[in-house]
C-alpha cells in the first residue's frame, strides 16, 4: 500500500513540475512577444560619437542611446499661444480634472507637414497620471482662460492652457541639431542586450529646453 501511495506521490510531483515548466515557458514566450516598452530620456547632450548619443539626464545619470537611420530628429523652438489657430495640429502633455477637462503642462505645435503625427490620447510619463493628446484644434478661446478643444480620431478633449505653461513649435530637424549642450527629450526602446535605441528625439534650438 505504501509503495502505491509513493508512486502516486511521485507521479503527482512530476506532473506538477511539468505543469510549472510549461507555464514558465509560456510566460517567457509571451514576454518575448510583448511590445517593447518605451523609455523616456530627458536631459542635456554631452557627446555624439558615431551612432551613440550621450545624455546627462535630469535625474543626474549618464545615459548612452543608440541612433539608427530611422531615428526621427525634430527641432524645438519657442512659440506663443497666439500661434495656435483653429485647425492647428498640436500636442499637449496634461493632467485630467474631475470633469474630464485637461490642464496642459506644455503645448507643442506641429507644422502643417507634420499634421497627424501621433494622433490620439494616451498615458504619458511627464508626471504620474499625465496624458499626451495629439489632435487638431477646433474651438479656441484665448481671451477666456486660454481654453481649446482638441479633436483626434475617435475622440475630443477640452484643454485649458495656464498662463505659465510653455508653448513650443516642433519643426523638422536632423542630426546636425545633436550637439553637446543641447537640451533634448527623447523616447527609446531597450534592446535584448540592455542598450537603448532612440525612436525619436526633440532637440531644443537656441537654448530652448523641450518641455514635453
Amino acid at each position: 500500500m505504501n509503495s502505491i501511495f509513493g508512486k502516486l506521490a511521485r507521479r503527482s510531483a512530476l506532473a506538477s513540475a511539468m505543469s510549472l515548466a510549461v507555464l514558465m515557458s509560456v510566460g517567457v514566450a509571451q514576454a518575448a512577444d510583448a511590445p517593447a516598452q518605451r523609455v523616456g530620456v530627458r536631459g542635456e547632450i554631452t557627446a555624439l560619437e558615431g551612432d551613440a548619443l550621450k545624455v546627462h539626464t535630469l535625474g543626474n545619470e549618464e545615459v548612452t542611446v543608440g541612433l539608427t537611420k530611422d531615428t526621427q530628429v525634430r527641432g524645438v523652438t519657442l512659440a506663443r499661444i497666439s500661434d495656435i489657430k483653429p485647425g492647428s495640429y498640436i500636442g499637449t502633455a496634461a493632467m485630467p480634472g474631475p470633469d474630464g477637462t485637461l490642464t496642459a503642462m506644455e503645448v507643442h505645435v506641429f507644422p502643417p507637414e507634420m499634421a497627424g503625427t501621433g494622433d490620439g490620447h494616451r498615458p504619458f510619463d511627464l508626471a504620474p497620471g499625465s496624458s499626451m493628446t495629439n489632435g487638431r484644434v477646433g474651438e479656441l478661446k484665448v481671451a477666456n482662460g486660454r481654453t481649446l478643444t482638441l479633436s483626434y480620431k475617435g475622440g475630443e478633449k477640452t484643454v485649458v492652457v495656464p498662463e505659465n505653461v510653455p508653448v513650443v513649435n516642433l519643426v523638422p530637424g536632423d542630426r546636425s541639431l545633436l550637439k553637446p549642450g543641447v537640451k533634448v527629450a527623447l523616447f527609446a526602446v531597450p534592446e535584448v542586450d540592455g542598450r537603448l535605441t532612440a525612436l525619436g528625439i526633440s532637440a531644443g534650438e537656441n537654448g530652448v529646453k523641450p518641455p514635453m
